[in-house]
């Protein structure tokens, strides 16, 4: 690895390694997959970085799971599970569980003035009347500061992280349930919807009981409705910060790969768009759609076809994965035309991070790769 980081390098050159380490952009932090260990650096409340590390599942399985096309449904099924994981263990890193009860705190404690506030409107109130309304108001608060305090720190501590434990578990599948079920809806029923329902019976020109025309045109309004999902999130700022993380992760391996020694400068001269992200990957498994999609026969009821297309979304998933792989290894003008959809879309969920953003997928990155190069692919 190059030790000169005042080294100047194309962005656009071909890298001189490429890497199977990816990663994700968390609550204010990065997590790094390598081929024998995953981290993640996230910012505390003080600004502090956190770093945890934990071996890379996955790599044990049996050969006819890592056959192509199978490999990528256990892949991204993987991905997922470990990306909730992480970012629900970023989020309590990060403060945000701390300005929940924070919230909650204040709530409390307006309930109490305003119940206070009620019995001094009364005309037969007294002001001890009104002391004792305001107090018995505020025991609720007071009890669970008392019963906080009167905890033992290790007790407390124990406590507070079966309780996480549980929450995390619990909200992450019923995350999980939530984000299948509008998955579900808004890429699957809906386009077939509006093309049954509105585009064949409302345009008269247009040819009725054509497959090919039906999977394009699905495929577009599934394409819309990413883009105005991903154009929404961006509005949000905590959504922005987490888009800025995921710069940070492109550009830190950018760096690794062309060679260069990890620092703020280096990687701030680097890309931001990169063939493996994910977002290509649910770009290009929308594109390979189209392509499955004219197998369906046309004149199907929507509900039907729904259901087929579900039955076919491993395949989807793994054609779209077995490309991602070639795009990330290869760089020609075949892997370059596959791979531009996604990187054009990149420019809504990937932003230009900031210093520290970047020091956090440094310090992630380096804890993850491996000393003997098993990582290069």
């Amino acid at each position: 690895m190059a030790k000169n980081k005042n080294r100047q390098v194309d962005a656009n050159a071909c890298p001189l390694r490429k890497t199977s380490i990816g990663g994700q952009a968390l609550m204010e932090g990065i997590m790094m997959r390598g081929p024998k260990v995953t981290a993640m650096a996230v910012r505390n409340t003080k600004g502090e970085m956190v770093i945890e590390k934990f071996p890379t599942t996955g790599k044990e399985r049996a050969k006819f799971f890592k056959l192509p096309i199978i490999r990528g449904v256990f892949g991204f099924i993987d991905s997922m599970t470990l990306g909730y994981k992480c970012l629900m263990r970023s989020a309590e890193i990060s403060g945000l569980e701390e300005i929940e009860e924070e919230m909650a705190r204040e709530k409390a404690e307006k309930k109490a003035a305003k119940a206070a506030a009620k019995a001094a409107k009364k005309e037969t109130a007294t002001p001890e009347q009104v002391k004792a309304a305001e107090a018995e108001a505020m025991e609720n608060v007071a009890a669970a500061e008392v019963t906080e305090t009167a905890d033992a720190p290790e007790a407390k501590a124990e406590k507070k992280k079966e309780e996480s434990s549980t929450f995390t578990n619990v909200f992450m599948v019923i995350s999980m349930i939530l984000a299948i079920g509008l998955m579900l809806l808004l890429f699957f029923w809906l386009p077939t919807f509006l093309y049954k329902d509105v585009v064949e019976k409302y345009v008269s020109w247009f040819p009725k009981n054509n497959r090919f025309l039906q999977s394009v045109c699905e495929t577009g309004f599934r394409l819309l409705l990413m883009l105005g999902y991903m154009l929404l999130m961006r509005l949000m700022k905590d959504i922005r910060r987490t888009f800025q993380f995921h710069g940070a992760e492109h550009k830190t391996i950018f760096c690794y790969e062309h060679g260069l020694e990890l620092t703020v400068e280096n990687v701030k001269r680097e890309r931001r768009f990169h063939p493996r992200c994910g977002t290509s990957f649910l770009i290009l498994m929308l594109l390979v759609g189209i392509v499955i999609g004219f197998f369906i026969p046309a004149g199907l009821d929507k509900w039907l076809r729904v259901l087929i297309k579900l039955l076919l979304l491993p395949v989807t998933m793994g054609i779209g994965y077995e490309l991602i792989k070639i795009c990330g290894k290869h760089d020609n003008w075949l892997t370059r035309i596959i791979a531009a959809p996604g990187l054009w879309f990149q420019r809504i969920t990937v932003m230009e991070p900031d210093d520290e953003m970047i020091e956090c997928a440094i310090a992630a990155m380096k804890e993850v790769i491996p000393e003997d190069g098993s990582d290069q692919i």
